[in-house]
């Protein structure tokens, strides 16, 4: 290794358990309960409770043992454990899509990838691992609050915050138009991907990949249908991702009767070299592929992102402070980011307040 050479710390994903960090147990039932260790704690359920202190100092992979027989077996949570379980305000992309968009956009070590559409984070964790300490991720999101969440959700993974990672607040296109050429890669996890484009055009070089994950058949049609009217891009190439687990015991090998089916679908594409035309499907299409308009007359209000609670949002916030007070001291006092979570909803609730007063009294 370089003198100088930057590595991501590993530190907090080997060795003993310590206070502070976090574990997942599992019982004989195969239910998965994830904790913060913490020197005072105390866990418990219906299967059985325990100290923490039973569990910190021993080494990952540890069976505990209860008086009433029950057992629990603890180990550090993998990534796709920890973005099911992690707070988050926004849904998140499942382990199993955001697998296929690593793998199959061929995002690598060093690479420069643009994110719209962050979220609570998920995919930024997986995209900073797959691109390493010299890489480069940009991350859009619109609502400061969800930047808010994932930054301590992709913290508290890594057990620091990433120095390649720029999360920035406002609109993809905007940010975009400042990286002519610069990307390798562009993910969008957005309602309407199309709007994005243009600009993504502008800021992948020749050969880069854009990617979207869409929940529904018409968002992956009108992209799909978009993308090829640009003549820009290679044809585009759209796909699901289902997984189905089996049981596997002596010669009772069946399927699990629970699946995790349809989350989103992928489409991908390769942006051409300048001046050079896309390749022409030799086969034609299906007969009454586009005999009819397409079904793309959607009102603003369809297009807008589902609305979370502010209550919940607020509690989601609260939580991600916790648990990074208790990272930090190994205990359950309130610390430092709470405090400061906690002064800054106040602020923002008073402000609120405010603007409804002055609302109402220009009204009247």
């Amino acid at each position: 290794m370089q003198e100088g050479e930057r590595t991501m710390d590993v530190t907090n994903r080997r060795g003993p358990f310590r206070a502070g960090e976090r574990v997942q147990l599992t019982d004989t039932k195969g239910r998965h309960y994830t904790i913060n260790l913490i020197t005072d704690g105390f866990f418990h359920s219906a299967r059985g409770s325990f100290y923490h202190s039973e569990l910190i100092g021993k080494e990952e992979g540890t069976v505990v043992e209860l008086e009433n027989g029950r057992r629990f077996l603890a180990l550090r949570p993998l990534l796709s454990d920890y973005v099911l379980s992690m707070p988050r305000g926004a849904t998140v992309v499942y382990p199993k899509d955001a697998a296929q968009i690593v793998h199959n956009a061929d995002i690598y070590p060093g690479a420069r990838v643009f994110e719209a559409g962050v979220g609570s984070g998920a995919l930024s964790m997986s995209l900073l691992s797959a691109l390493g300490a010299h890489g480069h991720l940009v991350s859009v999101e619109r609502r400061p609050e969800f930047a808010e969440i994932a930054e301590g959700n992709v913290t508290s993974w890594f057990g620091y915050r990433p120095e390649n990672w720029d999360v920035r607040l406002g609109e993809a296109t905007d940010v975009l138009a400042e990286y002519e050429g610069y990307f390798d890669h562009v993910v969008l996890d957005m309602l309407a991907p199309w709007e994005i484009i243009e600009s993504a055009t502008v800021a992948l070089r020749p050969g880069g990949v854009i990617i979207v994950y869409v929940a529904t058949t018409t968002q992956m049609s009108r992209f799909a249908e978009e993308i090829k009217d640009t003549e820009h891009f290679t044809s585009p190439q759209a796909s699901e991702t289902l997984i189905r687990t089996w049981h596997t015991e002596g010669l009772a090998v069946r399927p699990d009767h629970r699946m995790v089916a349809h989350t989103g679908f992928l489409v991908q594409a390769r942006k051409l070299a300048p001046g050079s035309p896309p390749l022409k499907p030799s086969k034609r299409p299906a007969k009454g592929a586009y005999a009819e308009p397409m079904p793309w007359q959607w009102t603003a209000e369809e297009l807008e992102e589902r609305t979370i609670a502010e209550k919940k949002l607020r509690k989601v916030r609260r939580d991600v402070a916790h648990r990074a007070d208790v990272e930090e001291s190994g205990t359950s006092a309130p610390g430092s980011h709470i405090t400061a979570i906690r002064q800054k909803i106040d602020d923002e609730l008073a402000r609120r307040n405010e603007k409804k007063l002055q609302e109402r009294e220009d009204d009247e």
